[in-house]
């Protein structure tokens, strides 16, 4: 059988992807072109209208032209009918079943698509596998997007409810994966050769909260995670995943301290939303804008270059334009290296979706407004480090030449050098700035970092 595989969405998402990908391999299935394929899987994500209904055309059309559609992802979770009336015979993956790939693709190699069940305790509409308990996230084989970077899902789900958001629906609740299976997927990762590893989850600062007080993981949370991970040998670097004001501000001195170490990167992602305290209240996000920048000023007096990544909405429900200036504010204080920008999206299900909409229009005049702004403010303060030498870890090779190397910040840098690999340290200087990467000079390579 001749498989098309597409995915949608969050790093969560992508890893849950290469994990299917390394089953379809297993089983001896070829991986082909959209044109080629006997079979459709749609890792799906529903965060963006938009996006649903790409997805809901592309299950449609390989039902009209007679091909197996499997969707996955969070779509099955909470628009299960959106799905089956674009395509009635689609097969069904839960999001917490990335395992359950392989019963379904054994059914389908056997030409099977009576409704029958394939285990117990299992429905089927018309043919679903899903599970409560999560199940295929970590220590099997996957096909990684990038050879040497390794996703690890550190758990699943989420204890909040922001009143915008359906991948708590879809995700439910949170499940913290054990220490020790986090520690032996990473170890296993390394040893195949990876350097860079991405920890991700829904909130990665959550990780733990669920932990009853009799298990044996009790009382770990995400610094203790984290100093575990980097007490593991080998030459690699960590990449902490976002996470949320709410969720920092009970770990923050921890979790400052365990950043400091040189496996991890000096990377914070905190997504705001909104910089209007009315706002937050109406999205439930359970912060106030001066925990934000009590989080930002302890990582950046312990670390002078941190890099800033932050999300936000633009347009949510009674959003004025004193509310969004509030939040165009802060972005010029604070001056972050990224900024996300969505355009509200109603999404059925959630707290928000009986709310009253702006007009699109002024969703479409603030995303436009705020963009121009970010991306002046990003060359801006990027065109400071040019002519700095930094000392840099080769994260992975160029798409065509050289390699993309990584500051001790998580800065890009493309060195167009022979003889650097993934996973060595050199010294460099930063000759160039563009608006997605720097461009360096190799002054010396420092060592491989196996031993680090």
């Amino acid at each position: 059988m001749k498989i098309f595989f597409e995915t949608f969405g969050c790093s969560a998402n992508q890893a849950s992807a290469e994990t299917m990908l390394g089953i379809i391999r297993s089983m001896g299935f070829d991986l082909t072109s959209e044109a080629d394929a006997d079979i459709y899987i749609c890792n799906s994500c529903t965060v963006k209208y938009t996006t649903e209904q790409k997805i809901l055309h592309k299950i449609r059309l390989f039902g009209e032209r007679g091909k197996d559609v499997i969707v996955t992802g969070c779509m099955p979770e909470v628009q299960l009918d959106l799905i089956l009336n674009a395509n009635p015979e689609a097969y069904i993956l839960g999001v917490r079943s990335v395992n359950g790939l392989r019963r379904l693709l054994q059914k389908l190699a056997g030409k099977n698509k009576s409704a029958d069940e394939i285990t117990e305790n299992h429905n089927y509409v018309p043919v679903r596998v899903s599970s409560k308990t999560p199940d295929g996230f970590l220590n099997l084989p996957k096909i990684r997007y990038h050879q040497n970077i390794h996703i690890c899902q550190i758990s699943t789900g989420c204890i909040f409810g922001c009143s915008y958001c359906i991948v708590r629906l879809a995700r439910g609740d949170l499940v913290s994966f054990s220490p020790a299976d986090i520690v032996s997927d990473i170890k296993a990762a390394v040893a195949e050769g990876c350097s860079e590893i991405w920890l991700t989850s829904q909130d990665d600062s959550q990780y733990g909260m669920d932990f009853s007080q009799d298990s044996p993981d009790a009382g770990t949370r995400l610094p203790e995670l984290l100093k575990q991970i980097a007490g593991i040998p080998g030459g690699f670097k960590v990449r902490v995943g976002m996470m949320n004001p709410f969720s920092i501000k009970p770990i923050l001195p921890e979790l400052v301290d365990a950043f400091d170490h040189p496996k991890i990167y000096k990377f914070l992602h905190l997504p705001i939303q909104s910089a209007s305290e009315n706002v937050l209240k109406t999205m439930s996000r359970h912060y106030t804008m001066n925990d934000v920048g009590e989080i930002i000023s302890a990582f950046k007096d312990r670390f002078s270059d941190l890099t800033l990544f932050t999300d936000i909405i633009v347009g949510f429900c009674g959003e004025t334009d004193e509310d969004f200036e509030k939040t165009a504010e802060w972005v010029r204080k604070y001056k972050p290296d990224k900024v996300n920008i969505s355009k509200y999206s109603p999404r059925p299900g959630t707290k928000a979706f009986p709310l009253r909409n702006l007009d699109s229009r002024i969703l479409t005049a603030r995303s436009k407004e705020l963009t121009k702004m970010t991306d002046g403010l990003k060359q801006e303060t990027k065109n400071q480090r040019i002519g700095k030498t930094e000392d840099v870890f080769i994260s992975k090779y160029g798409k065509e030449s050289g390699v993309l190397a990584r500051t001790a910040d998580y800065k890009p840098v493309v060195l167009n050098e022979a003889g650097l690999n993934p996973g060595m340290s050199a010294k460099i200087k930063i000759v160039e700035a563009t608006p997605g990467y720097f461009i360096g000079e190799l002054i010396e390579i420092i060592g491989n970092n196996e031993k680090e």
